[in-house]
């Protein structure tokens, strides 16, 4: 039972026969696995209280001691694109041409990337998942958040299947440095840029590399 100390609400979630959770299961698993990374976008707008719906879902992701040390900042100004688009292919040049190892660019090379980033200006919309470490207090200090990249990370999880799910297609994209997104965009500095994700319609043309991804077998370790 909960401390008294505390205020705690009654809960409880549907439950369902282990021939439904089956089912169930592997149909959401079926409808999942269908979600690709697209670099092909149309230009095709978005209503933005899609976005806006699909952003709360990604706000409803646990976080440590439920502090939400996220800020999604939702771009669909073409002129602050084409600026963040710019200055994404300047880091992206110096990392293919420098800061990348010859691994990581032989591993690259099935994906077809490189450092023209054109889906930025292209989707409707584009969204900076910021993460904060830190909150500033009443009286100018700092407080400090938890487990801020694993609960940043279970957010963005939510994000892409919530994108998935309005039947939209998305790309995370992470220039490194990303330092120049906060300084565009003239975030606080308790805020640092996690991942650049275009949003939108998928390309009528649009093509995937043929990827196959592990078995159960690669990535479940059984402990019976």
């Amino acid at each position: 039972m909960a401390d008294s100390k505390h205020s705690f609400i009654s809960y409880s979630v549907k439950s369902y026969s282990s021939e439904e959770m089956i089912e169930r299961s592997k149909s959401f698993y079926k409808w999942a696995e269908k979600r690709r990374s697209v670099r092909d976008f149309s230009s095709k707008s978005v209503p933005k209280e899609v976005m806006e719906n699909i952003l709360m879902t990604a706000s409803s992701a646990p976080s440590g001691a439920h502090k939400q040390p996220w800020t999604f900042c939702l771009i669909s100004n073409a002129k602050l694109k084409s600026r963040i688009r710019e200055l994404a292919e300047e880091e992206e040049r110096k990392s293919y041409e420098g800061r990348m190892s010859e691994a990581w660019l032989k591993d690259l090379e099935p994906l077809g990337t490189d450092a023209v980033k054109e889906f930025i200006d292209i989707a409707p919309w584009i969204v900076i998942v910021m993460k904060r470490p830190y909150e500033f207090t009443e009286d100018g200090g700092k407080h400090k958040n938890y487990y801020v990249p694993e609960s940043v990370g279970l957010a963005s999880g939510f994000l892409l299947m919530a994108i998935h799910n309005a039947g939209l297609v998305a790309l995370t994209h992470t220039p490194s440095p990303m330092n120049f997104i906060a300084k565009a965009l003239e975030r606080p500095e308790n805020e640092r840029p996690f991942l650049l994700i275009p949003v939108g319609y998928a390309a009528e043309d649009a093509q995937v590399p043929e990827l196959t991804r592990k078995s159960n077998s690669d990535v479940i370790e059984y402990y019976d």
